[in-house]
C-alpha cells in the first residue's frame, strides 16, 4: 500500500400503533424491537432507519462505534459506494459518510452554483414526512475540502418554498476527511477515499430541542463524484434508489429513538430453533467483502475485482469488519444470511427472536476491541453463489444488535466457541407475520483498527453442525 496522508476527519458530526403491544423506548445500543407504527400522511418508506439516541456532546466522536449504519452506491474504478453512520443528541442530528473513492477533487475556488460538481454530499431532510417540496424541507450540500475545519463556502443550504429548492440561510457544520496521496492529481498513486459529517441542529429545523421519541421524518442521500481536472460526467449515487429530491415521498426515512418490543402475556411458550441441516431445513448465507481467502486484498485492479467477487465456494466462516480509517476498506466485511421461517406452526405470536453465532477468532487478538454487530433487514432474495458486495440487496431498516468481546484466539476445541446473541425479534415478527423468511445483514459500525470478528458459517462440515448460525424462536403456545 503506497504512503498516505491522513487527514482525520473530526468525527463531530404521534404514531399510533398497529397492534395491542405495549411499546417502550431504548436510547441506547443493544437494539430491542418494537412493533410498526403508522408514518403519518405520505406511504410508509421502503427504507427505515432507526437512529439511536446518545446523551453526550458529539456522537461521532464519542459513539461513533454505535451508531446506526446503512449503505449504498456501487463500487468501481470511477464510482463510489459509501458507509453511513447515524446518531443523534439533545441538540442535533449527526450523520457520517465514508466514500470508497479512487480520485478525489475539490474546487480551490468553490461557489454556491456548483458544490455538487466536485466530490460533495447532499442531505435531505422533511421533518413533516409530506409528499411535496415544503417549508418543512431542507438541502444541505457539503464539498470535499483540503482541511478538517467547518468553512461555510464549502456548503449550501436551501429550504422548499412552492415546490421547489430556494437558497436560506440555515446552520449547520460540515465537516470533511479523506485519505490519500494527493487531492486534485490523477498523476500518481490513486487514494482511497473521503469523509463527511454532518451536523444538523434540531434548532435549524425549528425546534428547541430533540424530536420527541418515535418521530418520523422523511431523509435521502446524494453522492456527487469527480474523478478528474475537466469533470467528465460520472452518475451520482444514491439513497433510496429511487429517489427523486423534489419528491420527499421517494425519500427514505428516519425514526428518532429505538422502541423496545414487549410482547404481551401468554400462558405457555414454545421454542424453536432454526439451522442449516437441521430437520432438513436448509438456511443461506455469505460472507462479502474482505472475507478469507480475501481479507484486505488490494492487489492488481481491486477496484473491480474487489467489490464483484463472490463468495468462495467452500466458505466455511465469515468475517464482519468496519472501521473509522477509509484507507483499509478492502478489509471491511458483510454477511447475509436468510432463515426460512415455515417450518414455525402458524398462526403464533412471537415472543422473542435472538440469532446465535459461535466466534472463532477476531484480528490481531492482542489490540481487537468489542463490536457492536448490528443486524439489518433485507428485502429481496439472494443466491449465496453470485452475491458480491456491489449486487447484495440494500437493507430496509435496522432491527437489532449485539456486542462481541475478542477472545485471545481459537479456544483449542469446537465445542467452546464463544456464542454471541443478537436481538432479532423485530424482523422475526415482520417475517413471520407476513409469511417470508428471515433475511439478514450484518454489518458493524466500528472505529478502531482490528475490528474484525470471525464466524463459523454454513458451510462448515456437519461434524461442526452444532456451531453453524443458529435462529432461536419463542412463539406462544
Amino acid at each position: 500500500m503506497s504512503h498516505f496522508h491522513r487527514k482525520q476527519s473530526l468525527i463531530i458530526a404521534t404514531f399510533a400503533c398497529i397492534l395491542s403491544f405495549s411499546l417502550a423506548l431504548a436510547n441506547n445500543p443493544p437494539y430491542r424491537q418494537w412493533v410498526p407504527v403508522i408514518f403519518g400522511p405520505s406511504p410508509e418508506p421502503q427504507y427505515l432507519i432507526n437512529a439511536p439516541y446518545f446523551p453526550v456532546s458529539s456522537v461521532t466522536n464519542e459513539r461513533f462505534e454505535q451508531m446506526a449504519i446503512f449503505w449504498f452506491g456501487q463500487l468501481s474504478r470511477s464510482t463510489n459506494y459509501t458507509d453511513v453512520r447515524v446518531g443523534y443528541n439533545d441538540n442535533a442530528l449527526f450523520l457520517y459518510l465514508a466514500s470508497f473513492d479512487r480520485q478525489l477533487w475539490y474546487d480551490t475556488t468553490p461557489s454556491p452554483t456548483d458544490l455538487t460538481a466536485w466530490d460533495a454530499a447532499t442531505l435531505l431532510i422533511d421533518t413533516a414526512n409530506g409528499t411535496q417540496l415544503s417549508a418543512a424541507s431542507f438541502r444541505f450540500v457539503a464539498q470535499l475540502r483540503n482541511g478538517n475545519t467547518p468553512d461555510p463556502a464549502y456548503q449550501l443550504s436551501q429550504r422548499g418554498t412552492g415546490g421547489s429548492w430556494t437558497t436560506t440561510a440555515v446552520a449547520f457544520s460540515s465537516i470533511p476527511g479523506w485519505r490519500g496521496d494527493r487531492l486534485n492529481d490523477n498523476n500518481d498513486s490513486e487514494d482511497r477515499g473521503w469523509a463527511m459529517t454532518f451536523q444538523i441542529p434540531f434548532t435549524s429545523l425549528g425546534l428547541s430541542g430533540r424530536p420527541p421519541d418515535g418521530t418520523r421524518w422523511r431523509m435521502a442521500l446524494i453522492l456527487h463524484d469527480r474523478d478528474d481536472a475537466t469533470g467528465s460526467s460520472i452518475p451520482n449515487q444514491v439513497w433510496p434508489p429511487a429517489l427523486n429530491a423534489n419528491q420527499p415521498s421517494t425519500w427514505g426515512g428516519i425514526r428518532f429513538g429505538l422502541p423496545v418490543y414487549t410482547p404481551p402475556s401468554v400462558s405457555a411458550t414454545q421454542t424453536f430453533q432454526i439451522r442449516h441441516g437441521l430437520n432438513g431445513v436448509t438456511v443461506v448465507d455469505a460472507g462479502i467483502g474482505g472475507v478469507n481467502p480475501y481479507m484486505c486484498d488490494d492487489s492488481g485492479n481491486y477496484w473491480d475485482t474487489w467489490p464483484n467477487r463472490p463468495r468462495p465456494a467452500d466458505q466455511a466462516d465469515i468475517s464482519i469488519q468496519n472501521q473509522a480509517d477509509i484507507a483499509d476498506w478492502p478489509c471491511f466485511a458483510k454477511y447475509y444470511i436468510t432463515f426460512p421461517l415455515n417450518s414455525l406452526p402458524p398462526g403464533r405470536t412471537v415472543i422473542s427472536a435472538t440469532l446465535v453465532l459461535s466466534q472463532m477468532g477476531n484480528a490481531e487478538p492482542s489490540q481487537a476491541q468489542r463490536s457492536l454487530i448490528q443486524a439489518l433487514l433485507v428485502g429481496e432474495d439472494w443466491s449465496p453463489a453470485t452475491l458480491t458486495w456491489n449486487n447484495a440487496p440494500l437493507v430496509r431498516e435496522n432491527i437489532g444488535s449485539g456486542w462481541v468481546d475478542p477472545i485471545p484466539g481459537f479456544p483449542g476445541d469446537w465445542t467452546r466457541l464463544p456464542k454471541r446473541t443478537i436481538d432479532v425479534t423485530r424482523g422475526v415478527v415482520q417475517a413471520y407475520t407476513s409469511g417470508q423468511p428471515l433475511r439478514l445483514a450484518l454489518y458493524s459500525a466500528d472505529s478502531a483498527y482490528h475490528s474484525g470478528k470471525y464466524f463459523v458459517s454454513n458451510g462448515t462440515g456437519d461434524w461442526n453442525a452444532a456451531n453453524r448460525p443458529t435462529l432461536i424462536v419463542v412463539l406462544s403456545q
